[in-house]
């Protein structure tokens, strides 16, 4: 077997039994923080930690037993969150039932301490336990506090003596700390690690850049420019700057290049740059391979710039990788005139004809108003 086939995408509906790379997410329900507290000494994201509670380091152990129960799977990364966690785990050779059976047993022995962590704090008290609104302290009864460090194989019987001591009926009324199942995202070939790796990294950084600078990271929903609304991500404040240009590699400059003329296709690129140089704030969708150049140029000398996207904003959303360090220095404005749709995949030719006409307005719409 080459290492293409390997590695190759395995479709949604698969057994997904092969060897191959999967990176795993479980979030709590309502993204509660009972799984740990994020530190930023001195205000500084890079210096940003994870500082975990009781059931944090219990959901850590668990995961750490995956490989005892499936000795192909290997747990190569993970980074705990408060309220989520990630983890890549290595299938190094074909399992007998798939990937889908180590995420439902990892899920369900999560479930099993998160009841635990649920349970009265003592029989006498009918306070759930759960973190105070001043401390990032997550208690946990003493009478099971050394069964949740316990090995994954002891959880049974840990569900087994709390339904005995509660009842069935008062045990399954417990809070479930992790209600759905981990999203299971397999990666198409092994080059995709160390991105994978870099990103589950960064979350408690971003996090913390995101806390320090709410604003930037904020939805803000229904952004009048002319006669169009748009959501936005970033510094909305770059609508008010006095010069905007559009780019917009047209097909013409692309077919010249490809017949050997490739001057005037890099004259407009160069133009686009040197008019960010001289102040004027860039607007567009960045759609073909020309003019995400230009825009790698444009965050590499960390010029302003307003992208438009074809889709809209999940919850939690934080734009990636360099985007997110623009963002969070008031240097881009990420707009969307359309909602987020989740099952949106690829943009259409229809959508990326009507996000340059967009771009044209407001470039348009942003220099007229900057000349009155």
């Amino acid at each position: 077997m080459t290492d293409k086939e390997k590695w190759q995408w395995q479709e949604p509906g698969t057994a997904w039994k092969g060897a191959a790379l999967y990176h795993i997410t479980m979030t709590v329900t309502d993204r509660q923080p009972v799984l740990g507290a994020l530190i930023t000494p001195y205000d500084d994201p890079a210096k940003t930690f994870v500082q975990r509670t009781a059931l944090g380091d219990a959901l850590v152990d668990c995961l750490m037993s995956i490989p005892r129960h499936h000795p192909e799977v290997k747990v190569l990364h993970f980074c705990l969150m408060p309220d989520h966690l990630h983890a890549v785990l290595y299938v190094q050779r074909s399992m007998p039932k798939g990937i889908g059976t180590v995420a439902r047993g990892f899920w369900q022995a999560a479930k099993k301490l998160g009841r635990a962590c649920s349970a009265p704090c003592s029989p006498s008290s009918s306070a759930p336990c759960s973190p105070s609104s001043s401390a990032p302290s997550f208690i946990i009864p003493n009478t099971i506090r050394e069964e949740l460090k316990e090995e994954s194989r002891q959880l049974q019987a840990l569900a087994a003596t709390l339904r005995e001591q509660m009842g069935d009926e008062a045990y399954y009324r417990l809070a479930p700390v992790f209600a759905e199942m981990p999203f299971i995202r397999p990666m198409a070939h092994y080059s995709q690690l160390p991105n994978t790796i870099r990103y589950i990294d960064m979350n408690p950084q971003r996090l913390a850049t995101k806390r320090l600078k709410p604003g930037f990271f904020r939805v803000q929903k229904s952004i009048g420019i002319g006669d169009r609304s748009y959501d936005g991500v970033g510094n909305v404040a770059l609508l008010m700057n006095e010069r905007f240009a559009t780019v917009h590699v047209r097909r013409l400059l692309v077919e010249q290049a490809v017949h050997g003329n490739a001057e005037p296709l890099r004259n407009y690129k160069n133009g686009c740059v040197l008019q960010a140089r001289g102040g004027v704030v860039m607007v567009s969708p960045f759609i073909s391979p020309d003019e995400k150049q230009v825009m790698q140029v444009l965050l590499r000398e960390r010029h302003p710039f307003i992208l438009l996207t074809d889709n809209g904003f999940r919850d939690y959303y934080k734009p990636a990788d360099a985007l997110f360090d623009a963002c969070a220095e008031g240097r881009l404005l990420i707009l969307s005139p359309w909602p987020y749709d989740s099952g949106k995949r690829h943009i259409s030719r229809a959508d990326c004809v009507a996000l340059n006409a967009m771009a044209e307005e407001i470039a348009e719409q942003g220099t007229a108003l900057g000349t009155e």
